[in-house]
Formats: structure tokens, C-alpha cells, sequence
């Protein structure tokens, strides 16, 4: 099953060693956010596909079935959007 949650970036890890299949995407630290943008739960590792930057609100995808086919990479958790606005 994959869950779509929105997340602020707050800082991006740098790993020289890392599997090869993950070499040349960024590793960025999220924290989960509710509709008024309070923090919720405990910061968390996602790979990057879109380019996000420390600051920005970004949709994310996590589950095991979370999978990048281009790169044929599998990971459990993935920045897949940058969010622009947010109407409730």
C-alpha cells in the first residue's frame, strides 16, 4: 500500500557510501505536516525526484511499494511534488 503525505523539507543528508542503484539522488530530511502546516510526527530520510529545496512543501509517497521505474530503484519513501498551494 503507498500513503501520500505533505512534508516540509528541512535538511538534506550526504551519504558517500550509499547502495549504487540510490548514487546521484539527493537524500533530503522531511517532517511530516498537517493542513495548517504544524509539525507532526519525527523527521524522516526521502529520496528526492523532483528537486525540492531545504524550506519547501513537498508531497511524499512511502510504502514498500514506492518505486522510481525509470531507475528501477526501490525505496519505501520518495519526495514526488512540490507543493505550490494549499486550499482547505
Amino acid at each position: 500500500m503507498i500513503t501520500i503525505y505533505m512534508a516540509k523539507v528541512v535538511g538534506n543528508v550526504v551519504a558517500t557510501r550509499k547502495e549504487e542503484s540510490l548514487v546521484g539522488f539527493k537524500l533530503m530530511i522531511i517532517q511530516k505536516i498537517d493542513s495548517q502546516k504544524r509539525n507532526i510526527g519525527s523527521e524522516e530520510v526521502a529520496a528526492d525526484y523532483v528537486g525540492a529545496g531545504i524550506g519547501e512543501y513537498v508531497l511524499v509517497c512511502s510504502g514498500s511499494a514506492v518505486r522510481v521505474q525509470k531507475h528501477n530503484v526501490s525505496v519505501d519513501m520518495a519526495i514526488v511534488g512540490i507543493i505550490d498551494t494549499m486550499d482547505i
